[in-house]
């Protein structure tokens, strides 16, 4: 079992991945940001590109928060994927199927921003999530948070899973470039 991060770890670490993400997709050409590269895993006819994965990662950031809000202020089913509306359990390929076509929504609602626009969410978000994580105490970020199955479980971990999401999505897009290069 993961031992559970300290504030100031989680906070370094949100840090100084999102100064690597914002570096990295900064670096892009407007033909690399926005090219496809991945096909989408709600409607794979529908391909993202970086700019779209960037995007991405700041509406997963505010779903998490939203998440934590919710459990802090006694909801029962924070995550609210594993449910269907009249409270029967979804299977997990029904849920990850809700999880997607919320993503999928999300991404629609922002693609073609500029770059510039797209780092702004991404701030929100953040923002939003280094308020979260000044506002609790340690005992409140080493709660579990019912059903996440990111990092422990915990409050703090599911915070500081942000800085690591954006990695996995970057090493997604540089496969998806290199697989249609391949192609």
């Amino acid at each position: 079992m993961e031992a559970t991060l300290e504030r100031w770890e989680i906070e370094a670490k949100l840090n100084r991945d999102r100064a690597w993400l914002l570096e990295t997709y900064a670096a892009l050409s407007a033909d690399d940001l926005f090219r496809p590269c991945t096909p989408s895993e709600h409607d794979p006819a529908t391909m993202w590109s970086a700019a779209d994965h960037l995007a991405h990662l700041a509406g997963i950031e505010g779903s998490f928060t939203r998440m934590i809000r919710d459990f802090l202020g006694g909801s029962r089913d924070p995550i609210a994927f594993y449910k269907n509306a009249d409270g029967s359990a979804r299977t997990a390929e029904q849920a990850m199927a809700a999880v997607h076509e919320m993503t999928e929504a999300w991404v629609r609602q922002h693609r073609g921003k500029p770059f510039s626009a797209i780092v702004a969410l991404g701030q929100e978000a953040r923002a939003e999530t280094l308020a979260l994580l000044a506002s609790l105490t340690g005992e409140q970020l080493a709660l579990k948070l019912p059903e996440a199955p990111w990092a422990d479980g915990s409050i703090g971990g599911v915070l500081a899973v942000n800085a690591d999401h954006g990695r996995m999505h970057y090493r997604w897009v540089k496969e998806g470039w290199e697989s249609s290069r391949d192609a």
